[in-house]
């Protein structure tokens, strides 16, 4: 574990928490901490692969808007 960790106490459904006890006692994982830790790190880790994606959705959205409202004016001056 990081030595810079924090603990947080968090509120997950029971179903969940089943599943993490039932990984737990298979010998997935040595305990809740690491499998809860290993969960949140994978997540981050996808989550951030996606980040480029969606900037360069915005970006587009962003720039037919800003098309749009330049073809609306030029249409509005004629």
């Amino acid at each position: 574990m990081e030595t810079d960790s924090e603990k947080v106490t968090i509120r997950i459904p029971r179903r969940y928490l089943r599943s993490i006890d039932f990984l737990v006692r298979a010998d997935d994982f040595p305990s809740r901490s690491e499998a809860i830790r290993t969960a949140i790190r994978d997540m981050v880790y996808q989550r951030i692969e996606m980040v480029p994606d969606k900037l360069k959705k915005i970006q587009a959205a962003e720039q037919a808007v800003a098309n749009a409202e330049s073809l609306e004016r030029d249409l509005i001056k004629k």
